[in-house]
């Protein structure tokens, strides 16, 4: 694990699953038998060396008696799955009564497809294994309750051109994801715009970015590198990057302007 949060949680969930089983008198072979998973699977999650998925905690929590106890750890397993700069930035998110966003060399990741998220980390260098990208997907598609939750924040994207023409994954990847982008755009509380690539003023130059507005009245700004992410709460730092954001804004498309490009360049993959 990347994190000591997240493999105390592992920990603590191995050490419970076998004292469970040690207490029902059977040995890994047979719970590994009684709930359909082999021997040195049940060995690596009481280790903390594997996750567990839900439908092992499930059949584990029924074989052993353990009266849900077991299944009850299922939200925090979960959690403990996805990597803590996630689980960190999903925090703020959930704080967040606004938050803007400047994409420019993909779609931003709270706009994505699964498929389209897939094929993002399927690029990357050094490669993820299946297991981490299953992982790191889940947990981008997870950070989108942001969209359904109550009462709701005011989401704003840029999104440049060029994003909406790359086709990551493949030209039918590349349809579904614009016309998500359009599915999405209809939402009352979100708005995207799109900033097209002739335009000769352009605030956002030194690259994608994010400001967040919290419910306790803070401005945070984040962005993402090469090799790291980091928060900015310096309010000198986070001004420039609410006056960009502004400017970028201002700059690009309106919000109605740019459903009907992303529309006019969905109808070109046609």
């Amino acid at each position: 694990m990347e994190d000591e949060e997240a493999a105390a949680v592992l920990r603590t969930v191995g050490r419970q699953i076998k004292m469970w089983r040690e207490a029902a008198g059977l040995k890994q072979t047979e719970l590994g038998s009684a709930i359909g998973y082999g021997e040195e699977m049940v060995s690596s999650v009481e280790r903390a060396r594997r996750i567990p998925k839900p439908d092992f905690l499930d059949k584990t929590d029924e074989v052993l008696g353990a009266g849900g106890k077991i299944s009850a750890m299922k939200k925090d397993v979960e959690e403990a799955r996805y990597p803590k700069k996630v689980r960190d930035l999903t925090k703020l998110e959930d704080d967040a009564v606004e938050l803007g966003a400047y994409a420019s060399l993909h779609v931003h990741g709270l706009l994505q497809t699964p498929e389209y998220a897939h094929a993002l980390y399927a690029m990357r260098r050094p490669a993820y294994t299946e297991e981490e990208m299953e992982r790191l997907v889940a947990a981008r598609m997870a950070r989108k309750a942001i969209f359904d939750r109550v009462p709701r924040p005011l989401l704003t994207f840029v999104q440049e051109e060029m994003t909406l023409r790359r086709p990551l994954g493949g030209r039918m990847v590349l349809r579904r994801q614009l016309e998500h982008l359009l599915e999405v755009s209809k939402l009352r509380h979100v708005e995207i715009q799109v900033m097209p690539t002739d335009r000769e003023d352009h605030a956002g130059l030194m690259g994608p970015f994010r400001v967040l507005k919290l419910r306790d009245g803070k401005t945070l700004g984040h962005s993402a590198g090469q090799l790291h992410d980091r928060v900015i709460s310096d309010p000198r730092d986070v001004q420039v990057l609410d006056m960009r954001y502004g400017m970028i804004r201002a700059q690009a498309l309106s919000p109605r302007e740019s459903q009907a490009f992303i529309e006019k360049v969905l109808g070109e993959e046609t």
